[in-house]
């Protein structure tokens, strides 16, 4: 094998496939370790669904922890399947069907049924191919789908002894309404946003005929199912008029007027219609006062027959243009306001939301939540971040009945039926229903038409996917699972449901820990939705995508057409060249970068763009560690090896660096491990060790000379090997492909680097000292650089550099690192002064007190170092006005904590010591003219005559013999 098996550019696009379609083909997914058991699950993400960057992200935190513990030894599974997603696939069929003129109801049933399990088999595993893309390691062998037998079979067993025990009851209550669906949608179904409205403020005549209270409302319509007018019992305004009645505009019906303590007096008039059938709050409010119910909607939200004559038949809209003329032309309107207000959508269908009584099947909860908020009390079950416990109890105590029916065909159908009398009778089927109720024959038996809230099967996705109600081998080995990964937004419908169901029928809790990870944003911190036209496909940032490509992505199968063009024109002007090619690990990268503690995570392009870079510099540094390895290294121990004081550097900071990248990945900080990960990688081993090992690579061959490079080509190698061990969880890609070739170099066998043993730190390794060394080397070498930068220098030109003021310790470090330091610095002669010697005029570096020193007779230009240095003067002047003034002020001393104000005052000391510092440094290039000096390199003695250049020519610096025992250079 030579380099030239190694591509010279870096093209993710061809090896991520060919690695993962291998990695699959050999089962590597499945469990297999020796150690403890480690088991994560996958949310089940909708059947119809493609990939998002929600999805992406959340994957990818997921499939970092899979691959670290499954390098780690661990019997690793991570548990896959999507969801049925009962309203979004029936949505898509139900489109399908109307392109060809037809509709559910048409086909029927048992027929519209099959024609779904036929889309599923052809178009439904659209999102498992993209898991595989963006290289999701998940056990493909035991793929789950929430309608497959076994699932089926762990629903119907729950909800019938549930039904059993009098959890799960049948009755009318009040839910969101999706009139276009025709069905129940869930709390996470609707997406509440800020609308521009109008408030009606309406008056109710008092019955006697002695005046009227004012009641304002965003919902006129749903004034004719009023029940009653509330106001505060405090409220002296109203003392008097309670308990009496008001005449119900527009209707021949009395309403009372009642006291409620909910009621806020200061909001508006203070008097509140109650409208206990199409209002959450007034519904409760209702039960507290046993007032009767009104509905006034059907299904489609036209008004019913419980309304007066002149509305009926109307839609809601409709009707209430109609109601507000209708009270305008009585001089019953006291005014009309514009109006902010909230309005609930459904995410699908897009339809103004209605809360509706309907007859549903409820989950009693409260006494299945007292177990899960145990078990988060008693730290069964811990939240990181932790703070995210605060918002699960907050709900948890607060819980009302879980609504779990849905008017549509496709989910679980509910396992219940009813005789002519209206009886229910649950049971697995009709058969054993008749046989255990002894049921004549001739009693006709319905089933319920609707199905299971698709929520109801996923709480219990944790033991059903492992075999439950059977009790396998799985659930024994893998269950509790160890964590669960997941967004904020669903610790109440997906999170606490699995607690609540996992302690009920397994008397275990489904999880030990609960990472909750931000919602990721578009680049403006907003929502990422279709309707916004801001959504990012991750494989068109995986693959690339073309501008046209993108538009059509974005605008196509829109619920609302009328936003195409919008989206349209806003893709155009954000990418204009559409998107480029990134490739997989790049964006892993990023997700990792991006999982940080907080609520929401804002996606930039930029981000993405630096890690392809990344990845390029990995690329590289593979390229250069294999030209300098291969052939040349003995990987079986017969040479000699010795290693520098910069192999042993690396090696002491790659140490630090595994210890401090597990400790990250074991608390869930994907972001700080990455951050380190990248820190070592660019910094340490690809921008410094590289380079400090070129000079020992490249030095005159001698026995001593090669034992070193033998080291350094060692330290190359096996650091280069573990470090593509640890990186492979967060970037499996590059890191197998890079891996297969290194890995000989390093004495390693193996099919694939998934399967190796994870590297952990080794404490013998660490050496304080040569770090110490090496950060010394580090600065002075920087020093020089930046002189060289600001002076406008040649990096390739050799100079010359004083040692002024230094240590002890800065001497031997000269001593034993000068050649190391001219090679990289590009230094001709390192010359050490004495405090008592005439330091030359010179353009000056820092490290610690020791000072470098650049001549710039011959070097610089003196107008132009004067002017850096007056530059740098004005700044340093500025920022102590600006901390004096803060000083000054007497409110800031007084108010601000100590330890701020000593800082302070410590910036002052430090800004006023440099500003006395560059003066004097202005002061002597002002004087320069011709200086002698007396200088000390390598332990001679010489003198040294430096001139300021005059012309355009440089002259030369020239040194003369002091005495018999120096030499000239």
């Amino acid at each position: 094998m030579t380099v030239s098996t190694l591509d010279k550019a870096y093209n993710p696009i061809d090896l991520e496939c060919e690695w993962y379609e291998k990695w699959e083909k050999s089962e590597y997914f499945s469990p297999k370790g020796k150690g403890k058991p480690y088991c994560i699950m996958i949310p089940p993400p909708n059947v119809t669904g493609s990939l998002h960057m929600g999805h992406a992200f959340q994957q990818t935190l997921m499939d970092i922890l899979i691959r670290y513990h499954r390098m780690k030894g661990e019997n690793t599974l991570w548990q896959v399947g999507t969801d049925h997603a009962g309203i979004a696939t029936q949505m898509v069929v139900e489109r399908q069907l109307l392109a060809q003129g037809q509709s559910r109801h048409d086909l029927g049933r048992e027929r519209f049924i099959n024609e779904i399990w036929q889309w599923k088999a052809e178009s439904g595993g659209n999102i498992t191919r993209q898991l595989r893309r963006i290289g999701a390691s998940v056990d493909w062998s035991r793929e789950r789908f929430t309608l497959d037998e076994g699932l089926s079979k762990a629903v119907q067993t729950v909800f019938i002894r549930l039904y059993q025990e009098g959890l799960i009851y049948r009755g009318k209550r009040l839910v969101n309404w999706d009139p276009i669906l025709k069905t129940a949608v869930s709390d996470l179904e609707v997406e509440s946003e800020e609308e521009k409205g109008s408030l009606w403020h309406i008056r109710y005549p008092l019955a006697e005929g002695s005046g009227h209270l004012i009641v304002a409302t965003t919902r006129p319509e749903t004034m004719l199912g009023d029940v009653a007018v509330a106001v505060h019992p405090a409220d002296e305004r109203y003392t008097a008029l309670i308990g009496k009645f008001l005449k119900l505009p527009l209707t021949d019906r009395l309403i009372p007027i009642i006291a409620d303590d909910s009621v806020d007096p200061t909001f508006g008039t203070g008097c509140v219609k109650i409208t206990p059938a199409h209002d959450f709050n007034d519904y409760a409010m209702g039960e507290r006062h046993q007032l009767p119910k009104i509905n006034i909607f059907t299904f489609d939200a036209t008004l019913n027959d419980q309304v007066p004559k002149a509305y009926q038949g109307l839609d809601r809209l409709v009707a209430r243009t109609q109601i507000v003329e209708d009270l305008q032309k009585i001089d019953l309107i006291e005014k009309i306001e514009d109006h902010l207000l909230n309005i609930p959508r459904g995410d699908r269908s897009g339809a103004i939301l209605e809360p509706l009584l309907t007859d549903q099947w409820f989950v009693k909860i409260e006494s299945l939540a007292k177990p899960a908020i145990e078990a988060v009390e008693t730290g069964k079950i811990r939240f990181i971040p932790e703070n995210w416990s605060k918002t699960y109890f907050e709900w948890m105590r607060n819980i009302q009945d879980w609504c779990i029916s849905r008017q549509v065909w496709w989910g679980h159908r509910i396992p219940a039926w009813y005789d002519q009398d209206g009886n229910i009778y649950v049971g697995e089927n009709e058969e054993k229903i008749r046989a255990q109720h002894s049921l004549p024959p001739e009693l006709a038996l319905h089933q319920d038409e609707d199905v299971l809230d698709t929520w109801f099967s996923s709480a219990l996705w944790p033991f059903s996917t492992l075999g439950w109600p059977k009790q396998t081998e799985e659930l024994k080995t893998f269950y509790p699972t160890q964590v669960l990964v997941t967004g904020f937004d669903i610790i109440f419908f997906w999170v606490a449901r699995m607690i609540m169901f996992g302690l009920k029928f397994t008397d275990q809790i489904p999880f030990h820990e609960v990472y909750i990870h931000g919602l990721i944003q578009d680049q403006d911190g907003q929502k990422m939705s279709k309707t916004k036209g801001n959504v990012l496909d991750p494989i068109d940032l995986i693959d690339g995508i073309e501008l046209e490509s993108l538009v059509k992505k974005r605008t196509q199968g829109m619920m609302q057409p009328q936003m195409a063009e919008r989206i349209a024109k806003l893709t155009r002007t954000q990418y204009p060249n559409g998107i480029q090619a990134y490739g997989t690990d790049a964006l892993r990268f990023t997700y990792a970068q991006l999982a940080t503690t907080g609520r929401h995570i804002r996606f930039d392009l930029n981000k993405i763009e630096g890690n392809r870079h990344f990845c390029n510099k990995l690329w590289n540094a593979t390229r250069y560690v294999l030209m300098n390895t291969e052939g040349k290294l003995d990987n079986q121990g017969q040479a000699e090896k010795s290693f520098t004081v910069p192999d042993k550097w690396i090696q002491s900071r790659w140490q630090h660096t595994k210890k401090v990248v597990a400790e990250h990945l074991d608390h869930y900080r994907f972001d700080l491990a990455m951050q380190a990960i990248y820190e070592f990688t660019w910094n340490e081993y690809c921008d410094w060790y590289l380079e400090l090992s070129k000079p020992v690579l490249n030095a005159s061959p001698s026995v001593e000379n090669d034992r070193f490079a033998q080291g350094t080509r060692f330290t190359l190698v096996t650091i280069l090997e573990e470090l593509l061990k640890v990186i492979h969880p967060f970037m499996p890609y590059i890191t197998e492909a890079l891996w297969q070739r290194v890995a000989p170099l390093a004495g390693k066998s193996g099919d694939t680097i998934m399967i190796q043993a994870y590297p952990v730190y080794i404490e013998s390794q660490v050496n304080t000292a040569v770090e110490s060394d090496i950060i010394w080397i580090q600065a002075v070498i920087l020093g020089i650089r930046n002189i060289r930068g600001e002076m406008n220098i040649s990096p390739a030109k050799p100079i010359p550099v004083y040692f002024y003021n230094g240590s002890t310790e800065d001497k031997r470090r000269l001593e034993e690192h000068r050649a190391l330091l001219q090679a990289l610095a590009k230094i001709d002669t390192i010359s050490w002064l004495n405090l008592e010697d005439k330091r030359p005029t010179a353009a000056t570096a820092l490290v610690g007190n020791l000072e470098l020193l650049v001549p710039m007779a011959g070097l610089i230009d003196k107008r132009a170092e004067l002017a850096r240095l007056q530059k740098e003067l004005d700044k340093l002047n500025k920022d102590l006005d600006k901390v004096s003034k803060q000083l000054k002020n007497e409110h800031f001393v007084k108010n601000a904590p100590k330890e701020i104000v000593d800082k302070e005052k410590n910036n002052v000391r430090e800004l006023e010591m440099k500003i006395n510092k560059l003066k004097e440094r202005k002061n002597d290039i002002e004087s320069i003219e011709k200086e002698t000096f007396i200088g000390n390199e390598k332990g001679r003695s010489i003198e040294v005559t430096v001139k300021e250049h005059t012309s355009s020519k440089v002259e030369k610096a020239k040194k003369q013999p002091k005495d018999a025992g120096t030499h000239s250079k």
